[in-house]
């Protein structure tokens, strides 16, 4: 799955192992390795979240 942001395209690879929130940062792991994703405020957080449980 990819996911754009910034005009940016970061690769999530499935099955993911966690997810981890703290407001406007987002650390998901999957079965290659950590991610973090900073959002410019809370609500881009949560877009990304929603996509990220729909996908």
């Amino acid at each position: 799955m990819s996911y754009t942001y910034n005009k940016e395209v970061y690769s999530i690879t499935s099955p993911l192992q966690s997810i981890s929130v703290n407001k406007r940062n987002v650390v998901v792991t999957d079965k290659i390795g950590s991610k973090l994703f900073t959002f410019n405020n809370i609500g881009e957080s949560k877009r990304f979240l929603t996509w990220l449980y729909q996908s």
